[in-house]
């Protein structure tokens, strides 16, 4: 079959798809590796003339042998954690003796994330890591290309794939449980976007700790990640004599909020205990210093990269495994019990 002009050139992976077999096998065919059945290696031959396929120069070289380039896959944000999980992913491969291939999408959609990992595969790396904390990269995620060794971090949405996160709704119910121990009746909420896993799970993790503990759940405040809607929100707040306790979905949301309430008159936390998710570097130098749910980072990236090497080295896929990285409590002056009626 011939290229179609202006056509995409055919990549490994849809000879791979084409032959049923994965873009591994492809690779032995192409090599000559003497471990492929005659059949398989007659069936991958097929795809190659009907796809009118042409080797990349670079991945013929590096056959035979593992890349020690691992492909990263994430999307273009300057949100800390996203950021800072891209970083720890850096920093255990670079540990681990691996240097890395980013690919930046504006969207994690299904077509961005498929052309993203076709791209990572025709430089030859070793394997990769897709940051996917959008709830949008689930379709995307659950299309990857069979025989391609991946790993999604920051997600819950990998299916079959092996899935490395931060516990969210343990860190939401640290922190809704320091407020309620400190002894205010219920705890408020701005929450994060809708569309992000993280924020989905830390609206759970604030809602059931304060079922649990039998409390009024109040409305929940709408926010976007970003200081403006922490600010916004403290002018409801702060006209709100019942309102004792936030929990914000991150950092910067609460840093909106100090602001606004502080402007209002409002003392933090004589009036109002405010608590963050993320520790920033900055967290420790707000006005009052802010209590925060901290994210490892650099353990989201060692496991995700450990996760990774073992399926390298397996002979075959096991069950796919989702381990969770716990959060802690990093208590500071912006929270303290609530004042005397």
């Amino acid at each position: 079959m011939s290229q179609q002009p202006g056509a995409r050139a055919a990549v490994m992976n849809d000879v791979a798809r084409l032959a049923g077999v994965s873009h591994q096998t492809v690779s032995r065919v192409l090599n000559n590796h003497p471990s492929v059945r005659e059949e398989t290696r007659e069936r991958v031959l097929q795809a190659v003339r009907q796809l009118n396929y042409r080797p990349n120069a670079l991945a013929r070289g590096l056959a035979g042998r593992r890349s020690r380039v691992i492909g990263v896959v994430s999307f273009d944000t300057i949100l800390y954690g996203p950021a800072a999980t891209l970083l720890g992913v850096e920093r255990a491969a670079r540990r681990a003796g691996y240097g890395i291939s980013i690919v930046t999408l504006e969207q994690l959609d299904r077509a961005g994330v498929m052309a993203a990992v076709d791209a990572l595969t025709e430089q030859s790396v070793a394997g990769v890591v897709i940051i996917a904390p959008l709830m949008t990269a689930a379709a995307a995620v659950h299309s990857l290309p069979t025989g391609v060794p991946a790993v999604v971090v920051e997600s819950d949405a990998a299916g079959e794939l092996p899935a490395v996160s931060v516990d969210q709704v343990a860190g939401a119910r640290l922190a809704v449980q320091h407020l309620l121990d400190l002894g205010h009746e219920t705890v408020w909420h701005i929450a994060g976007p809708r569309d992000w896993v993280e924020a989905r799970d830390r609206v759970d993790g604030w809602r059931q700790t304060l079922e649990r503990a039998d409390r009024r759940v109040p409305p929940l405040v709408n926010g976007d990640w970003s200081p403006r809607s922490g600010y916004e929100a403290g002018e409801l707040i702060a006209g709100r004599p019942d309102v004792t306790a936030v929990f914000c979905a991150n950092d910067q949301q609460a840093l909106g909020l100090l602001r606004s309430l502080h402007e209002r008159g409002v003392r933090v936390p004589e009036d109002v205990s405010v608590v963050g998710f993320d520790d920033i570097p900055e967290a420790a130098f707000l006005t009052p210093p802010l209590t925060t749910v901290r994210q490892d980072f650099d353990e989201v990236g060692r496991r995700g990269l450990a996760v990774l090497l073992e399926l390298l080295d397996a002979d075959e896929p096991g069950p796919a495994t989702h381990p969770r990285v716990a959060p802690t409590l990093v208590v500071r002056a912006s929270s303290g019990p609530p004042r005397a009626r």
